[in-house]
This record gives structure tokens, C-alpha cells and sequence, in this order.
């Protein structure tokens, strides 16, 4: 990944809340040709120790380069939006601000036990906040029963992990007052979002 110094964010107390904030991923391995799929990957871990873990469909073409010791790249994103120059006070050139993670792993298949506990962790972190959450327990076990052999879950234990916000660091700051406005009162969620992220990056009040 292209990381000017400024904008390197390697930090593990940058990296494992974005992995946890924004855990739908661009999962990609290299076979013959580069394939992608997008996916929830999951942090099982603390700020020292940690593992991603996931699981594909087998009808997946990419589940052919699914396989123990194979390298993956998996790509987290975070907010990003177009910065138009004409919000700055003096002419300049216009950007794009945003924040990603990537990091470069190794494949370990799950046992089917593994893939079970996966299963039920990653239904209870996204059903939790619903007003009436429906946990892995609660699915009917004849529903089960017939979706699990369809899917193979994964470890992706990471070897290198790279960080990234291009936050407007290093412009004036009248400018990055001026972007943060724009962005917060944007119609556009993304855009509020990464206002705020820049906000809190130059300590705005």
C-alpha cells in the first residue's frame, strides 16, 4: 500500500478498532488470476495477540485457492469522500481523504467445531443491537444442519499489517476547519462520518 509517512497509522490501538469497526472486508487471494470477495471478517484477540476469521460459500470460485499456508490479502475500509478544493481559502488542488487496513495473511481452514463457534460469534456481534436479536441458538437446527456443509470457514493469521488515514494532516488549519464543516453538514453518512474522523484526528472542538 502507497502510505506517505504522514498518514501511516501502524499504531495497534488505531488498528484493531478499525479491523472491529468497519469488519466488511475485501477478502483476496492470488490463484492464476487475482479474486476478491467481499466478506465480514472478524478480530478474535486483544491489542498484542490477534487472528481474523471468516468463512465463503463453496460454490465460491475463490474456495479452489482456499487452502492451508496460502497468502491472503485482506482489505477494511474506512469513510472516504472527495475534497474540493474550493472549500480551502486559497486555491489549491482538490483530494480525496479516506482510511483503510490491510493486512497480508496466512490461511488456516477451520474444524467444523471452529467454524460452529465462528458462526455463533460472528451472528452474535452484528444481531446484539437488534431490537429483537435472533442468535446462532435460536436458527432451526434441520436449517443448519443443511447450510453448514455448504460453506468452509477460515484463520487468517496476519504476518504484516499496514494502516492508513489520509486525514488532512499538514494542511492549514482554517483548511481542515473548513473541510470538517463541509463533510458534517453533508446529506451524504459517509462524508459525516469521515468529518468526524477528521475532527477528532486535529482535536477540533
Amino acid at each position: 500500500m502507497y502510505r506517505p509517512k504522514k498518514y501511516t497509522k501502524d499504531e495497534p490501538e488505531f488498528i484493531v478498532p478499525f479491523i472491529q469497526q468497519h469488519p466488511f472486508a475485501t477478502f483476496m487471494i492470488k490463484g492464476e488470476e487475482l479474486m476478491a470477495t467481499h466478506i465480514p471478517v472478524l478480530l478474535k484477540g486483544d491489542n498484542k495477540n490477534w487472528k481474523l476469521y471468516s468463512h465463503i460459500a463453496n460454490h465460491n470460485k475463490q474456495k479452489e485457492l482456499l487452502k492451508g499456508g496460502a497468502e491472503a490479502l485482506v482489505i477494511f475500509h474506512g469513510p472516504q469522500a472527495y475534497i474540493s478544493s474550493s472549500w480551502y481559502r486559497e486555491k489549491d488542488i482538490s483530494t480525496w481523504d479516506y482510511s483503510a487496513v490491510h493486512v497480508n495473511a496466512k490461511i488456516k481452514i477451520q474444524t467444523s467445531s471452529e467454524l460452529e463457534e465462528s458462526l455463533e460469534a460472528l451472528v452474535s456481534y452484528f444481531e446484539k443491537d437488534q431490537q429483537k436479536p435472533l442468535y446462532y441458538k435460536d436458527i432451526p437446527e434441520p436449517m443448519l444442519k443443511e447450510h453448514l456443509p455448504l460453506i468452509t470457514g477460515f484463520w487468517l493469521e496476519p504476518y504484516q499489517v499496514e494502516g492508513i488515514a489520509k486525514f488532512h494532516q499538514s494542511y492549514p488549519r482554517h483548511d481542515v476547519e473548513s473541510v470538517v464543516d463541509k463533510l458534517k453538514n453533508s446529506d451524504d453518512s459517509m462524508q459525516q462520518k469521515l468529518g468526524e474522523e477528521i475532527q477528532k484526528e486535529h482535536k477540533i472542538k
